[in-house]
């Protein structure tokens, strides 16, 4: 492989959103009250990374975080994990939607790269903070990129999805919901993490001894340790953020 092995990498300065409508008694704006909840699929031939997913359909990649190093040159950390790294590291060579990409850290289960967006990546953060919209979970699929976006009311759906359409990415609507003041407070987690949770409360995980290992729910749920890992790190800082 010609992928270069980095020896570190810097971390990003804090992403504030993006918009509101209202304001509370220090002039702060807010879009917390209310809300829609919306998992997508988008599909392009020129998405983010989607010629390099399409040699590799048997890894699933997520976005650790992106950062703008200098003006123009947006640096995106991803994490794959799967069985066929190899295939996915061969498909990063030739994919136009990145360049420079970089091994940074390798793990029994996943590894963890750095690219570098080119101009001709179809990308949906920015259109996300643009219209107001708030990325809870982001996850690639057989078909491209498995999202789970929070809009502050339809209209910001509405122009998302027009976002996309000018831009002939396709986009599938597996589940909405609308998120209100009598919400239970896990509107950010997504499905597998809810099922993720689900499992490991019954099974005793959170029990002193634990019941169940993190093995053995990577085992019952079909999915890598690794994703167990961070899906319920993620889960728990979710809830904490609603709760706390």
């Amino acid at each position: 492989m010609s992928i270069e092995i980095a020896d570190g990498e810097d971390r990003p300065e804090p992403v504030t959103d993006a918009d509101g409508t209202a304001a509370d008694a220090s002039g702060v704006r807010s879009t917390a009250d209310g809300g829609i909840v919306a998992q997508l699929r988008l599909d392009h031939s020129r998405l983010f990374l989607a010629p390099a997913l399409r040699q590799a359909p048997e890894i699933t990649v997520e976005p650790d975080y992106w950062t703008e190093p200098e003006p123009g040159r947006t640096v995106v950390f991803v994490t794959a994990h799967g069985a066929d790294l190899e295939a996915f590291e061969t498909g990063l060579e030739t994919d136009p939607t990145v360049t420079d990409p970089v091994l940074v850290d390798r793990y029994p289960d996943r590894r963890v790269y750095r690219v570098t967006l080119t101009d001709r990546a179809v990308t949906f953060t920015a259109a996300t903070a643009a219209v107001g919209g708030r990325l809870l979970d982001c996850s690639s699929c057989r078909v491209g990129w498995r999202l789970q976006l929070r809009f502050p009311d339809r209209d910001r759906l509405v122009a998302f999805n027009d976002y996309c359409r000018e831009r002939d990415v396709s986009i599938t609507v597996d589940h909405l919901r609308v998120s209100d003041e009598d919400d239970d407070g896990v509107v950010a987690l997504t499905d597998k993490q809810q099922e993720l949770l689900a499992v490991a409360h019954e099974e005793g995980y959170f029990e002193v001894p634990r019941g169940i290992s993190q093995d053995e729910l990577a085992q019952r749920l079909d999915v890598s340790k690794s994703a167990v890992s961070q899906r319920l790190r993620r889960a728990i800082g979710e809830l904490c953020e609603q709760t706390l």
